[in-house]
């Protein structure tokens, strides 16, 4: 490729050109493997690390950086469709970067992209780090189908909000179609509003806080990858002891996505005594999807507005607690926990609050009034905890595969106790294996103790109960290690 002047050369009076194609990836993670674009290097100018701008806004076309012999320009070969927007922003903004990448042959894979404003250059954003931050929110979303025709801690993006109008407007135009339309669309009404001097400062200040409310969620496709099953297994044998119809139940719903890779129409209810890990059961399955979860107890809700927010008509006007849910959890796919759904209010006379639920289930969207946008929910998995079926509305019933949790039987209760219950509690402060011991009689008594009560919550306060309890004995009488036999068992416990 020539060398060119860019301040004189009668290239610069053309229109530009398209000379790349885009390509379609959802990989999280930028690598030589997976790069963010090539460029053409058959000057061979291009290095390990490579500093320039981008050109051509109108196609964002090049990469031009200085050479041995003055500006030299490379043309951009293949672009994650991800990256479009972006690398446009860059080129219209003159924003000065440097590349990290492979040579391979005559071409150069760009892995990893860094903003450098030196010497009064231009920055991309007023906010520190939002390259970055931009990054990895398009690595975190899906390639948009319009688009497509055929090291350092230091820098990431994690801990960074955008909260001014300035990186809201930076991030929008960033972020382009990689946003869903219906967000996208809603985010430049908004943003007009947060601008406007024909409007109330309420109103704009409302609509400043929606826009970061929104922005701030990683908005991500319904579609999931493919779950390693034998993993799944894993993780509930390490979660819950016994259970097996409930395991079988899981790794069920585990297969079915991953022959459809979407969620499945139903959500879990999960029904059963106290104590018998249904929130353990949520945790677990949140754990094997690699999802965040959130929790709401439908006990704390006597009033629909709190789970759909208020209007901004008015001053103290706030989302609800589902959209608050969105936003702590970062992103839109996530396990929605929806505890003692038996116990949800009836209200104050503004409606009936488990009702609201039905449009988060239906996996149609879910509108709250302070927002006012539809958020997508096919990502949303929900999992309810509930003791008595029976006061459950039949609307919301139908919305749940059901799985009842029988409770523990005395043989199993044992075997939680001493392989589960005191071993956790032991290892978690700092004691030995033979440092606390049951004899056989003594587990007998434990278990005896609480045959009347259902669920393990009462054993794990048990197990807590006599690990100190054999912790104070080694430190304050200077003993090797305790054994409970039934006497000392029955002296110690309620």
């Amino acid at each position: 490729m020539p060398v060119f002047d860019f301040k004189n050369s009668p290239e610069k009076e053309k229109a530009p050109e398209c000379t790349y194609t885009v390509f379609r990836t959802n990989k999280s993670a930028a690598s030589v493997e997976s790069p963010l674009l090539i460029l053409d290097n058959r000057h061979g100018g291009l290095k390990h690390h490579s500093c320039g701008v981008f050109t051509n806004p109108a196609s964002r076309t090049a990469f031009e950086f200085k050479g041995e012999e003055g500006a030299v320009s490379a043309d951009i070969l293949q672009l994650d469709a991800r990256f479009v927007s972006l690398l446009k922003w860059l080129g219209e903004n003159r924003i000065n970067v440097r590349l990290s990448g492979a040579v391979q042959e005559d071409r150069y894979i760009v892995y990893k992209i860094r903003e450098i404003a030196f010497g009064g250059a231009v920055k991309l954003s007023a906010e520190d780090g939002f390259l970055q931050f931009m990054i990895e929110r398009l690595l975190s979303s899906h390639a948009p189908e319009e688009e497509i025709e055929d090291e350092d801690k230091e820098e990431t993006g994690d801990s960074m909000k955008l909260t001014s109008i300035q990186s809201i407007t930076d991030f929008m135009n960033c972020a382009g179609r990689t946003l869903p339309d219906n967000i996208r669309l809603w985010a430049r009404r908004n943003l007009a509003v947060a601008r406007s001097n024909e409007v109330s400062q309420e109103e704009r200040r409302h609509a400043q806080r929606a826009l970061s409310i929104m922005m701030n969620v990683r908005w991500k496709s319904n579609y999931f990858e493919t779950i390693d099953v034998e993993e799944a297994r894993r993780i509930l044998d390490e979660e819950l002891y016994g259970m097996d119809r409930v395991k079988q139940r899981i790794i069920e719903t585990i297969i079915q996505i991953n022959r459809t890779h979407t969620l499945p129409a139903y959500g879990l209810l999960l029904v059963g005594p106290a104590g018998t890990g249904k929130s353990q059961i949520a945790y677990a399955v949140a754990r094997i999807l690699k999802l965040p979860w959130t929790t709401l107890d439908m006990s704390s809700i006597n009033d629909p507005e709190q789970l759909t927010g208020s209007s901004r008509i008015y001053a103290n006007a706030k989302p609800g607690i589902i959209m608050e849910a969105f936003s702590m959890a970062g992103e839109s796919n996530l396990v929605f926990i929806i505890n003692e759904l038996d116990k949800a209010a009836s209200g104050k006379g503004n409606g009936n609050p488990a009702d609201v639920l039905l449009t988060l289930l239906d996996n149609l969207g879910f509108t709250d009034n302070y927002i006012e946008c539809m958020i997508p929910t096919g990502g949303v998995y929900p999992i309810a905890t509930a003791n008595d079926r029976s006061q459950i509305s039949a609307p919301l019933m139908s919305r749940f595969a059901v799985i009842e949790l029988p409770d523990y039987t005395a043989e199993e209760k044992k075997v939680i106790f001493s392989r589960y219950a005191l071993p956790k509690v032991m290892k978690r402060i700092g004691m030995h294996e033979h440092e606390c011991r049951l004899t056989a009689d003594g587990l007998e008594a434990v278990i005896d103790i609480y045959k009347d009560t259902s669920g393990i919550r009462d054993l794990e306060q048990a197990a807590e109960h006599i690990a100190a309890n054999a912790l104070y004995q080694i430190e304050a009488d200077h003993v090797q290690s305790v054994t409970f036999d039934a006497k000392m068992v029955k002296e110690l416990l309620p």
